[in-house]
């Protein structure tokens, strides 16, 4: 047998060396450089995800290859479902994070007490008691009578446990807090959890069993430990206050077996997590009395549409350098559409400080906010105010033009079944039938949707 390589790897950055160092070279931690065995785990790890079964030198035709549907069960919550792609994959590893509290424990435990009725299901915890995860159960009156439970941080003790029980779920609560004998580190470390990831989605890919990892996120939101951690997994998804405290946000930031940036909400209730299935109705809880700078905006998340509200507050600036500040939209985005606005609307804000914001916390990461957004900033630059039952969405071009955005007529079909009476669109989104009840006014410059508000 060959003999297994070592390697040393900084347990503050992730860094790797062929030699011990007494400063990593590329964050500059002292003695931060521990030796473990790499072995064939890499290697493994990367022929089991290219998804070989047999010997690496066999070789298959790309027209021969089996294109039949995945197979997927149902985790028992719609939402789940829906940003998992439509169910668990067996033999897939999913990453869960978020910020402490947000409700990942809650929302596993929900689904494997359901699940556990009609498979084995196994709950792995290494930070809670048993007795406290059964207390929630209690709590939140979810059948307990068919899952299973274990207390354990041994990645080698989960597996072994694993191969008698042969559960078709596993929770790994929480992957920080996981150690494998095959990293000198502590748990939580770089290489911890680099090797405590790769063992336990081996061992999922050869037993076809669904692998739910929760992992902690740092303060900037972002995951904790090696990025290779994000690679290792199919799916990651990450669970979010929004801002009013009773509700979650779940995003999917990649999967292999879905649809990436699908959203799902749940409200968080005296009996855990409880799924929306109408978020814009969420999102569209707005004052009794409107008030300038505000307007509805179609997003398209995923596999539907979502209405959320753009508010924006234009002020006169006290500074040399007015302020540009965004909630929910990239920040340089708003620099250029200011810019379009003073070009190709005659309207100018250089002497004035611009807040936009998109209402409930939600992330708008496509460009159909644009024009919402500048017609926002008009209402509040002129203290005018645009009548509620007005939608507007669009991309605008440095050009002054409104260009077409994807899935542009079922955007309206939504804003009319929740009672919006007028839709402000790209010409190439206007349907070529009438709306009942919607009038819909198509632009295709800046200066034709100004003058429609």
């Amino acid at each position: 047998m060959a003999k297994a390589k070592k390697i040393f790897v900084c347990s503050e950055c992730g860094s790797e060396s062929a030699k011990w160092q007494g400063q990593c070279p590329d964050c500059k931690a002292w003695n931060s450089f521990k030796e473990f065995s790499l072995g064939n785990s890499r290697q493994a790890t990367t022929a089991q995800r290219a998804g070989f079964a047999g010997s690496l030198s066999s070789v298959t035709l790309l027209e021969d290859v089996d294109i039949s549907d995945t197979p997927r069960f149902s985790s028992g919550i719609s939402e789940f479902d829906r940003v998992l792609g439509g169910g668990f994959v067996p033999g897939s590893a999913v990453l869960i994070g978020g910020n402490p509290g947000a409700g990942k424990s809650t929302l596993l435990l929900q689904t494997l007490c359901h699940t556990a009725q009609n498979m084995p299901a196994l709950y792995v915890s290494g930070e809670e008691s048993l007795q406290q995860i059964a207390a929630r159960a209690h709590r939140l009156g979810l059948p307990t009578g068919q899952l299973k439970m274990l207390a354990e941080t041994s990645v080698e003790q989960v597996i072994a446990i694993a191969q008698q029980e042969k559960p078709g779920v596993i929770v790994i609560d929480s992957i920080q807090v996981m150690y494998t004998d095959t990293a000198e580190a502590a748990p939580g470390g770089v290489a911890q959890v680099r090797e405590s990831a790769a063992h336990l989605t081996r061992f999922a890919k050869q037993t076809n069993t669904v692998l739910l990892i929760v992992g902690h996120v740092t303060k900037d939101n972002s995951l904790a430990g090696p990025m290779t951690l994000s690679h290792i997994i199919d799916t990651q998804l990450m669970l979010s206050n929004t801002d009013d405290s009773r509700f979650r946000i779940m995003r999917a930031t990649k999967n292999r077996f879905g649809q990436v940036n699908e959203l799902g909400l749940f409200a968080m209730t005296e009996k855990g997590l409880r799924e929306v299935l109408n978020p814009s109705a969420i999102f569209l809880s707005r004052t009794e009395h409107p008030t300038p700078g505000s307007i509805i905006n179609v997003l398209w998340e995923g596999t539907r549409p979502l209405l959320v509200e753009i508010q924006a507050l234009v002020v006169e600036s006290q500074l040399g350098n007015p302020r540009r500040v965004t909630v929910g939209l990239e920040q340089n985005r708003l620099a250029m559409l200011l810019a379009v606005l003073t070009r190709h609307g005659g309207i100018f804000t250089s002497d004035q400080d611009v807040f936009v914001n998109v209402v409930g916390g939600v992330r708008v990461s496509e460009t159909s906010a644009d024009l919402a957004s500048i017609l926002a900033i008009v209402s509040s630059l002129r203290d005018s105010i645009i009548d509620q039952h007005i939608i507007a969405f669009g991309e605008v071009g440095l050009s002054g033009e409104i260009r077409p955005v994807a899935y542009g007529q079922e955007r309206i079909y939504e804003a009319a079944k929740h009672g919006f009476k007028k839709a402000i669109v790209p010409k190439a989104n206007a349907p070529k039938k009438a709306i009942d009840g919607m009038e819909v006014v198509g632009i295709s410059k800046l200066a034709e949707a100004l003058e429609a508000i």
